[in-house]
This record gives structure tokens, sequence and C-alpha cells, in this order.
């Protein structure tokens, strides 16, 4: 048994052990003034950096949480060691070699420690690395060689083959010195009926790492179709060494990278993460067996030191159902990041390492370049399932949509997305949507206008049934309410060129409704005068409150010179005509924003030719009705 180790052994161990190359590995630091660095403290969870480091004294102390010591203290908690296997850990780093009083010049471990399991998970790594290169491995190294990775490759993410039989990799470790409960204790073995067995067989292999490169757990993919066991993928289970929410597959290569740049990429596998390195993306990494978390979101901050200024993390998702569920749950978990976040989906639902082997990596580069923010996609995604080429799908859109977008936590990105949310849905009123949206950010739920009677049908003692009376003022409805009074008070001008406006030319329920009933009554052409023409079309109102509107536009008068009724009439018409065109121009423009010029190029090309003839005729009719009214 080892003694203790020899004091002049722990200083020299502090000596070598920079804290800010130590402490570097897991957090992100950047000069603060006064010879100290600065990140985000990785024992709390914090927005502004408070976590400080000064290189010159070897020290480290939060503000924050009140965290603080030296090399060997930060060591001990950040990978949850002893004070001896923080030493040792430090001195393998360094190179030095422990003294132990009393035990002589050796590196003698206690059993069942972390460093004993890490030290055997390094050993399996090893040997499931020699593996690959047998003859019973083939089929796990055409599986690589299929998917674009050669021999460096496989060597540079530590790829290994799992062989057959019970107990290959067991009988190696306990061969190297381990004991068989320290094996059981790091998942690498397990209890089976007649006695300890490995805990993966005939299987391609990834080793996990920790951030500091140490080998946690391995991710086995299923290789022969024989395979008793169908499940595609099975990891390690946890253990004291390896919790899978904590852990990113990748992030041992790309540490440095995602800190330089200031950017994440988040994949869905162990051969995305190969392939997004491989083309020119060594900031991709990967979450083991488990979804993408809050967790592995704090990892990740404290590399990206997220200010609401720097960094920017990009999701890669299949662009089927599962793959838009899974960016809808990261929008849930993107409210902990202040960094820019984004999402990138392949074309025809390819994953990276397919987008690769297809089209190069090129086009694995081109992919991340053009992602697209990840709440734009969550909304898009949810718009998908309405009708917004219709009244009632746009309503219906926006009643859920609204809450959704409230949900977003920075002010001004919420305003900015619930005006893009009235653009994409194609609603005129945009003031409305932001309004709306404030209202539910703010816990207060949409206001309902207060419905207030209308003094004239008060006065003429009408009992109001069907359509509400509108508002003889409202500028919004002038053309509607002028081109009406026109077809009860000129029929002999308005003919048949009234007669072909159809239903949606009206937006107010009443003026639809009287519409309806002058068509039903034969039109404005029917041939009909006077007092029968207007009684033929009261019998086609359904409800007394059209019946009321009606006689109230038969006497109203209209703003037309005598001799000119036939200009007059064609004016308003046009301009009726144009407001309709205009909104067929917001459809086309609301549908031409939810394309792709690329991925749906011919239904775009189509929908711009539709948009150019329906400008052409909408200034037609600009023209035809300049100065009505």
């Amino acid at each position: 048994m080892a003694g203790r180790i020899r004091e002049s052994d722990i200083a020299l161990v502090r000596e070598r052990s920079r804290i800010d190359e130590i402490v570097g590995d897991h957090v992100s630091l950047k000069r603060a003034g006064g010879g100290a660095l600065k990140g985000l403290c990785p024992f709390h969870d914090e927005k502004s950096p408070s976590f400080n480091v000064r290189p010159s004294h070897g020290t480290y102390h939060c503000f924050g949480c009140g965290e603080g010591g030296d090399v060997i203290s930060f060591v001990t908690k950040i990978e949850h060691l002893s004070f001896v296997e923080a030493v040792e850990r430090l001195a393998d780093r360094a190179g030095i070699q422990l003294v132990y009083e009393g035990g002589g010049a050796t590196i003698q471990r206690d059993r069942g420690t972390r460093s004993r399991l890490i030290e055997a998970h390094k050993a399996a790594a090893e040997y499931y690395a020699e593996q690959l290169a047998t003859p019973e491995a083939q089929q796990a190294r055409e599986f690589l060689a299929e998917r674009g990775f050669d021999e460096a490759a496989a060597r540079q993410f530590g790829c290994g083959f799992a062989p057959g039989g019970w107990d290959k990799l067991t009988k190696h470790l306990l061969g190297r010195g381990f004991e068989l409960q320290e094996l059981i204790k790091s998942q690498l073995t397990k209890e089976g009926r007649q006695g300890p067995i490995d805990r993966f067989h005939r299987r391609l292999l990834w080793p996990i790492k920790e951030i500091s490169g140490d080998v946690v757990g391995f991710g086995a993919r299923r290789i022969f179709d024989d395979d008793p066991i169908q499940a595609k993928y099975l990891n390690t289970s946890e253990s004291i060494i390896y919790k899978k929410s904590q852990v990113l597959f990748g992030l041992d290569q790309a540490k440095r990278e995602i800190a330089k740049r200031k950017q994440a990429v988040i994949v869905e596998g162990y051969t995305d993460v190969m392939a997004m390195h491989l083309a020119g993306v060594p900031t991709a990494v990967a979450s083991c067996g488990t979804a993408f978390g809050t967790d592995h979101m704090n990892v990740l901050r404290r590399l990206l030191i997220d200010d609401d200024v720097n960094g920017e993390v990009i999701f890669t998702f299949d662009g089927d159902e599962a793959g838009q569920k899974a960016a809808l749950k990261a929008f849930e978990g993107e409210q902990h990041f202040s960094a820019q976040t984004y999402i990138a989906v392949a074309p025809d639902g390819m994953d990276p390492c397919e987008l690769r082997q297809a089209k190069g990596d090129v086009a694995v580069r081109d992919l991340v370049a053009r992602r697209t923010p990840l709440i734009e996609f969550a909304i898009k995604a949810q718009l998908k399932a309405y009708d917004l080429d219709s009244v009632d799908g746009r309503v219906e859109a926006l009643k859920k949509m609204v809450p959704f977008v409230g949900q977003i936590k920075d002010r001004a990105k919420r305003d900015g997305y619930a005006t893009r949310l009235a653009w994409w849905v194609g609603w005129d009123d945009e003031a409305m949507v932001v309004r709306r949206v404030r209202q539910v950010s703010s816990g207060k739920g949409p206001v309902a206008t207060p419905q207030r009677a209308d003094p004239n049908q008060m006065a003429l003692g009408v009992e109001v049934d069907g359509p509400a009376r509108p508002n003889p003022r409202d500028p919004k409805l002038i053309f509607e309410r002028e081109v009406l009074k026109i077809a009860l008070r000129l029929p002999e001008y308005a003919g048949p060129l009234y007669d072909s406006l159809p239903d949606e030319s009206f937006t107010d329920p009443a003026y639809v409704a009287l519409h309806r009933a002058i068509r039903e009554a034969g039109g404005a052409s029917c041939g009909l005068e006077g007092s029968a023409y207007l009684d033929a079309i009261s019998q086609g109102c359904s409800h007394a409150s059209v019946r009321s509107v009606m006689t109230e536009l038969a006497v109203e008068p209209l703003a037309v010179k005598q001799n000119d009724e036939f200009r007059y009439v064609s004016m308003v018409i046009a301009r009726l005509q144009e407001v309709q065109v205009g909104k067929q121009v917001e459809d086309v423009k609301s549908r031409l924003r939810r394309l792709s010029p690329i991925k749906d190029a011919d239904e775009y090309r189509a929908l711009w030719g539709d948009l150019v003839a329906l400008e052409e005729y909408r200034k037609a009719l600009l023209q035809q009705s300049a100065g009505v009214l």
C-alpha cells in the first residue's frame, strides 16, 4: 500500500500545472485586466462572467458562488476526485513521477477509485482499437469505409471493435491488473448467467470522452444482421465516471475551436460528428444516448462565454417529423442560451454524414453557412399545419402561434418575431399581432374589445339579428359601402360589372350578406327598377340587420355628379377590385415567403409569374380608379 505523497512533489505539481491551462479545458477565459482572466463559473449557473483566474498566483475565485482555491482544488471539484487522485491526475499530465513516503517511487493507485476506472476505460479503448484491425472486424471497417471514413479517421476518433465471445475484454483487463469489481463498477463488464461477461459484443465502438479527453464510456453500433440485440446503438450505462447528460461526443477535440470561433454545431450521431470535422467543421459535437439538454448547454456556455453578443449554437436535425420535434424541443431549451441559436436542415432529409457522402465536404460546410434562426424554423414548422391561403386558416394559425411567440424571453426578439409572424401568416395588421403577443407574454392574455350597441339601430327600433351593422365611417369599408350604394341606386350603370364581383370583394359580414341578396334578386342587371327592385332584394335578406343596412344605403347620397354616372361607377368598382387584387398579391407574397427559391424552385417560379401578372393588373386598376373619392 502506498504512503502519503511527498510534500515537495505536491508543490512541484502545483508549480508545473498552469491553472489557466487546466481551467481552460473546461471554461473559456478572456482577459479582465490586472493580469486576471474571467469566464462563466463551472460550479453554478450564471449569465455574466464572475469566475476569475490569476495565473501569476495560481488561484481562482468566483464572486458569484464563492468557490475558490488552487489548481489542485479546482481539479478535485470539477472532476469529482479525491485530493490524492487530483494530484495524481495533474502529475500524469505534467510527466511527474510521484514519490510516496514509505511507499517508494511508484504510482500505485487505490483500488476502485475514479482514477482506476478511468485507467480501465483507457485500456479498454486501446484494446478495442487493436481489435478493429482483426479479420473479425472486416464488416465494421467496411461500415466506416462506406461512409467515407478511412483508417486515419478511425484513429482520430478512436474507433474500435468489440470482438465476439463472452469475456475477451474482461480477461484482457484482468490480465492488466484490474479487479473484477472495478470492471463491473465501470460498466465494462456485467454479471452473466455463468459468470462475468463483456458489456459489448461484435459491435463497432466509439470511445466517449470527457472534455479533458479521458474515456468514460462507449457507444456501440449494430453491424451484423444476426446480432440478437436489435437496438441500432447501445451506450455505456451511467456510472460514477459517466453522466450522459453532461458529456458530448467530440467535445474533447472541438473545445478549442468552439472557444476560438464562438460556435458550436450540435449533430445527432457519432458518424455525423466525424463527417463534420473531416469536412472542415471542427466545432461539431453530439449528445450520447440522450437528448441534448440543459446540462449540455451549460457545458457549451462556459466555452462560448455566452454574453448576449458572442457565440452561436447551430442544431442540425433530420428534415423529417422526428427532426422537427427535436427542433421544437431545442427551442424550449434555447431560452437558456443568450447566444444566437440556429438550425440547419440538409436537403432530402439527409444527415451530415449522408450529405458528405452524396455531395462532398463543401456541401457540409454550406449546410452550416445556410443556417436558419431556430425560432424562425420552429414557427414555420408549426405554420405548415394550417391553410394560410384561407382566412380561417390564418386565424387559427395566429391563435396557436401568438402564445408560442409570447414565450420568447428577449423583448426585442419577441416583438421582431411577432412582426414576422404577421408577415409569414399574411395578416395585414402587424401592430395587432405585436400587441397580442405582448399581452400573452405579460400574462394578461388577449383583451377582447367590448361591443357597444349601435345607437342608429336603437333609434330605428329594429330587432337586431344576424350580422352587426357596420360603422358607416369606417375608412377600410368605404369602397365596399359605395359599391353597394351604386348597386342599389344605379343598377342600370352597375349592371354586369357589379354582378361579376365575388363575395370575397366584401369583408364586412353585413355587406357580404347584402351582396348575396342582390345577386339572389337577379343582380344589378336583372331589369327591375325602383321599389320592385328593392323589394326583391329585401326578400333575399335573411336577417333584419341586413335589411336595415339595405334601406340605409338606398337613401344615402352618392358622391357622383349628374351626367358622370357611368365613369364614376367604373372608377369605384375598379377601386374595389384593386383592393381585392391587393389582397391576392399579399397572399402570393405570403406563399412565396414560405417557399425556398432553391428547394421549391418550380413552385416558386410559377408563383412569381402569378405575382408579376397580378401586380400589372393592380396597377391598371389603380390608374382606372385614380381620383375617386
